[in-house]
C-alpha cells in the first residue's frame, strides 16, 4: 500500500456527526456516495456529457473515518471501452489534531457515457493535442 495518493484530489469534505452510524464511525454508505461524486468529475470531463454509474467493482474498507476527518477523494481514469470508464478512486482521511493523512477506502467505478434519453452512447474520440508549428 502506497504512502501516496493515486490519481488527481477531485474532492473534499469534512466527516461530520450527521455522518455517523452506530458504533460511531463514518457511515461507509456515506463514503460511498462521496466517492461516486468524485470518480464522476474525470468521467464526465471524458465522455463529455452525461454519464450513469454502472457499477463499483473491488470496494475495500481499510481503515474507519472518524468525525471531523478531512476527507480527500482521488480519482484517475484507468481503463476505457467503447461506452465506459473504469475510475480507480482512493479516500484520504487527515485525522486531527496530528494531521496525520491515511488511505481509508479504494475501489473501481464503471461509468457508461449516456444520451439524452439515457441510452448508452460511445465515447467521443480522445482529444488529441497539437504541436505547436516551430
Amino acid at each position: 500500500m502506497s504512502d501516496t495518493p493515486m490519481g488527481t484530489l477531485v474532492l473534499q469534505t469534512v466527516a461530520m456527526p450527521a455522518d455517523t452510524n452506530y458504533n460511531g464511525d463514518i457511515f461507509g454508505g456515506w463514503i460511498m456516495s462521496q466517492m461516486d461524486l468524485g470518480a464522476s468529475i474525470p468521467a464526465y470531463a471524458r465522455a463529455r456529457g452525461k454519464i450513469a454509474t454502472r457499477a463499483v467493482e473491488a470496494m475495500v474498507f481499510h481503515r474507519p473515518v472518524a468525525v471531523g476527518d478531512l476527507v480527500s477523494i482521488y480519482a484517475q481514469l484507468v481503463k476505457e471501452g467503447t461506452t465506459s470508464m473504469h475510475v480507480a478512486v482512493e479516500v484520504w482521511a487527515t485525522r486531527r489534531p496530528k494531521l496525520e493523512k491515511i488511505r481509508v477506502t479504494e475501489a473501481t467505478f464503471v461509468y457508461v457515457a449516456i444520451d439524452e434519453n439515457g441510452k448508452k452512447r460511445a465515447l467521443p474520440a480522445p482529444e488529441t493535442r497539437h504541436k505547436a508549428p516551430s
